[in-house]
């Protein structure tokens, strides 16, 4: 009888400890449009769901997050002073606790951000799978840097403002980026590590614009329009390339009737081992 007890109270004592672990609370935090005309947005995600988009005319920012408050902490800190604001979700300590489900593991955020004032976005990623619209804002430059993620950039609408420089880099990741030619960057950059990613040009072109893309194993598809002038030139070493739609010109490839093509986009692309395929489209 003395055993069943010991045993019973153990079983409660683990229950309880279980229970506690996997508490989820949710987070609120926004900021309303004062007047503002610019905005230093660093957006740091441990692990989870996320979605980022634009917000209402009214709201600088916003927030909302679902979370496991024994794993995790949200960030929200806001300097009127820099006009920056620091938002997301960081890892509560080193510890490790009970998993029961997956479902416990799973953490989700919201996030928008003006469509009126000029931004300048820094995101960092961890295990995420996220979904990140910039179409519509005002984007002055960006950086997003992600870990072991599927992500999925999209510029649905023009960028509002002339982008000086896009940076993205990622480490074991699915990545893919729609409408680069929504963005307006003058200069953009792709890092990769190991992975699958697509690049799609679609969008309004309103200048011409440089990419550099470095990938160091894995498959990069480049969707490319056909209106577009399209010089690349490919530095591979274990790759393959098809170079569909492209003619050779000494070391570089280049889309017919390139010289003429109103707006131009010029490729540097580095592939260690994987493969590089081109697709067009109108």
């Amino acid at each position: 009888m003395k055993r069943q007890s010991v045993t019973l109270a153990l079983a409660l004592l683990v229950w309880a400890g279980t229970a506690q672990a996997q508490t989820r609370r949710t987070f609120s935090t926004f900021r309303q449009l004062h007047g503002e005309t610019r905005l230093g947005v660093r957006l740091e995600y441990a692990a989870g769901n996320l979605r980022v988009g634009p917000s209402s005319a009214t709201d600088l920012y916003r927030m909302d997050l679902s979370y496991d408050d024994s794993r995790f902490l949200p960030v929200s800190d806001f300097d009127s002073h820099n006009g920056s604001v620091v938002l997301g979700l960081r890892p509560a300590g080193q510890g490790g606790v009970p998993v029961v489900s997956r479902d416990q593991l799973s953490q989700t955020a919201k996030v928008t951000l003006s469509p009126t004032a000029n931004l300048a976005l820094d995101m960092t990623l961890g295990a995420a799978d996220a979904d990140v619209e910039l179409g519509g804002l005002r984007l002055s430059n960006f950086q997003l840097k992600t870990g072991a993620s599927r992500t999925v950039i999209r510029f649905s609408q023009p960028n509002a403002v002339r982008c000086e420089h896009g940076t993205i880099s990622a480490g074991a990741a699915e990545i893919t980026v729609l409408g680069l030619g929504n963005s307006r960057c003058d200069d953009l950059e792709f890092e990769g590590g190991v992975g699958k990613v697509l690049l799609d040009f679609r969008g309004a072109w309103h200048s011409s614009s440089r990419m550099k893309v470095t990938m160091a194993l894995g498959a990069v598809t480049l969707r490319l329009p056909r209106n577009l002038g399209v010089q690349l030139q490919m530095d591979k070493f274990l790759s393959s390339f098809e170079p569909a739609g492209l003619v050779r010109h000494g070391t570089i490839f280049q889309s017919p009737g390139y010289a003429r093509a109103a707006q131009h986009l010029d490729l540097d692309l580095t592939c260690a081992v994987g493969g590089v395929d081109v697709e067009w489209v109108d």
